[in-house]
């Protein structure tokens, strides 16, 4: 994408939601080398923040429902969470929790679309969110999963003030003529039970070896290696826990 730091209305940070923290810290730590820090505070339930060199760039945490989906979320950056969710519940969507404090770190909601799919709203404090987009390991790309595109369209430009381009193929969400997403409408090829939904892409060296290690690492390749057209080489992966996730070639930044 071509921003390179947080910024308001954009995707600042990746944060897994998983059954299984250990075995979650190991398959992304071979897979991307990220260096996990694990909150010591008891009422954290074991919050790991993964790191490249000194940068943020995702998290790991235990699910907040014991029957919720296991499932990788987005979060975007607002100046004032509880104005953000005004302009939320006014465009049609949900906020079934928040805003809630996070120590000094920040204010956070998790809100809900109105084609269903969940995404979350960082108002920043003393942590903005990633230190790190584009490069090897880190974020470098949204994407929205939607059957319902026009109205989504309508919601996050309303919400958000993005900009949204023509194309029909493969619109692309931007702000201040900066792409940092796209949206796919799901057809008859998506299963019906699965939801709308976020999907990150994590920069890598090499898309095919990214997808063998996923393999080797427990997980699975939903879509094989694939070089699009005037486009990334790219990967849509699933972890051992089953939360999805996309890679993309380093460099081929939209």
């Amino acid at each position: 994408m071509k921003l390179h730091e947080p910024v308001t209305g954009g995707p600042c940070w990746a944060e897994l939601g998983t059954s299984d923290l250990d075995a979650a810290e190991r398959f992304y730590t071979r897979l991307f080398g990220w260096r996990p820090e694990t909150d010591p505070r008891q009422q954290d339930r074991g919050y790991t923040i993964v790191r490249l060199g000194d940068a943020a760039v995702a998290a790991l945490a235990p699910l907040n429902r014991q029957a919720g989906p296991v499932e990788w979320n987005v979060a975007f950056a607002v100046r004032d969470a509880d104005a953000a969710v005004r302009q939320v519940t006014a465009a049609g969507g949900e906020v079934p929790q928040g805003p809630t404090d996070v120590y000094d770190s920040g204010r956070f909601v998790v809100a809900v679309d109105p084609t269903g799919a969940v995404f979350h709203l960082w108002q920043g404090r003393s942590f903005r969110g990633a230190g790190l987009f584009n490069a090897p390991g880190s974020l470098g790309w949204v994407e929205l999963l939607t059957r319902e595109p026009d109205r989504a369209a309508d919601f996050y430009t309303t919400v958000f003030g993005w900009s949204v381009s023509a194309s029909e193929r493969y619109p692309r969400w931007g702000i201040d003529g900066a792409d940092f997403g796209g949206m796919v409408t799901m057809d008859d090829k998506f299963p019906h039970e699965v939801p709308a939904h976020w999907l990150p892409y994590f920069a890598v060296t090499d898309v095919d070896t990214a997808a063998a290690d996923a393999t080797e690492g427990g997980g699975t390749v939903l879509m094989v290696p694939t070089s699009v057209p005037d486009g990334p080489r790219l990967a849509v992966l699933r972890d051992p826990q089953g939360a999805m996730f996309g890679v993309y070639r380093a460099g081929d930044e939209c």
